[in-house]
């Protein structure tokens, strides 16, 4: 994790933003604060934080389609703030590759655990080992997935999860043993979140996402990876 991480909070609701904005300056993060989608896309340009923390709901561009356009060019983590009862948002953002989701009313220390776990998850310092399993390589430290030697551009919450299930090819994962295993901490999480992030990593891996052979669903259960 970087010594002091940057962090972009992406809200035009004022004091939400100035709650977040506390709340992790004193946690020892640098941190900035964009009111709109076009004044976060230019922020996150031309700062390179660390991590954003996107509202949805924003005016001029919302927030999935500020997540479709960085996503175009940059891996840096995206934790989206959601209504509670916006169950297609969390879906479609978590497709479009944000990593992770706080809902609404949310606890700053809540928030503040999510934004450390998934830093440590980016900067790939918690662990120093690369992971074979058949022709997919996992290289820890360096974020950085291979299949038959092509590159696959993982965010680093879809890293954490192909390299978990990687640990151990051929185990069954239940969903709730995924979210564990990603977030590093206990938390209350949405169970579908999982979908949405192997649907995105079955796009990038596999050669036909509709029939997986690397990463394969167990039907009533979860998912496992092939140990072939």
């Amino acid at each position: 994790m970087p010594a002091m991480a940057r962090i972009l909070v992406v809200d035009d609701e004022p004091k939400i933003a100035r709650l977040v904005v506390d709340y992790l300056e004193q946690a020892g993060f640098a941190v900035s604060v964009a009111r709109d989608g076009e004044e976060a896309l230019r922020r996150a340009h031309q700062q390179r934080p660390d991590l954003i923390v996107l509202d949805l709901g924003l005016p001029r561009i919302d927030g999935l389609e500020v997540t479709r356009r960085l996503r175009r060019d940059s891996g840096v983590p995206i934790i989206m703030l959601t209504a509670r009862d916006d169950e297609t948002d969390k879906i479609v953002g978590l497709e479009l590759g944000a990593d992770d989701y706080v809902t609404k009313p949310f606890s700053p220390r809540e928030l503040t655990a999510r934004i450390r776990a998934l830093l440590r998850r980016h900067s790939g310092d918690a662990e120093a080992e690369v992971i074979r399993t058949g022709d997919l390589v996992l290289d820890l430290p360096r974020l950085r997935a291979e299949v038959g030697g092509r590159v696959i551009p993982l965010t680093a919450t879809e890293f954490g999860l192909l390299a978990a299930l990687a640990r151990q090819p051929g185990r069954v994962f239940t969903r709730s043993q995924l979210l564990d295993a990603i977030h590093g901490v206990a938390f209350e999480s949405y169970e579908r979140a999982i979908d949405a992030h192997v649907k995105n990593i079955r796009r990038k891996l596999e050669p036909d996402p509709r029939s997986p052979r690397h990463l394969l669903t167990v039907y009533g259960v979860g998912y496992r990876l092939t140990d072939a």
